[in-house]
């Protein structure tokens, strides 16, 4: 039954993925438009991380949690990296500081 909801969430997926350039076909999203969902990524990532980390009366949030998330915000702002190297150097990071503690 788990590998059907898979695979029905993923055959989904795709059709949805797909709706859109076979619905829009050779024409181009306004630019308004673009820029709204170049930003939805990084709206949705921070949305989630502070509801996983201020869960219930931010019982989980730990020092070294907070550690990582500096890492991110220093590697993507100041490094100028890529969104996915930043949450990568605060996940090490945060693996570092919990290893040490």
């Amino acid at each position: 039954m788990l590998w059907l909801a898979i695979f029905l969430a993923a055959a989904i997926s795709l059709l949805i993925k797909a709706a859109g350039p076979a619905l829009l076909g050779e024409r181009e999203l306004p630019a308004w438009s673009r820029g709204v969902i170049a930003l939805l990524a990084p709206a949705l990532l921070a949305g989630l991380v502070v509801v996983d980390l201020f869960g219930p009366h931010w019982s989980v949030l730990s020092w070294q949690m907070v550690g990582g998330l500096a890492v991110v915000i220093v590697v993507r702002q100041f490094a100028k990296a890529p969104m996915l190297v930043a949450v990568l150097a605060g996940m090490a990071a945060t693996a570092l500081l919990r290893l040490v503690s």
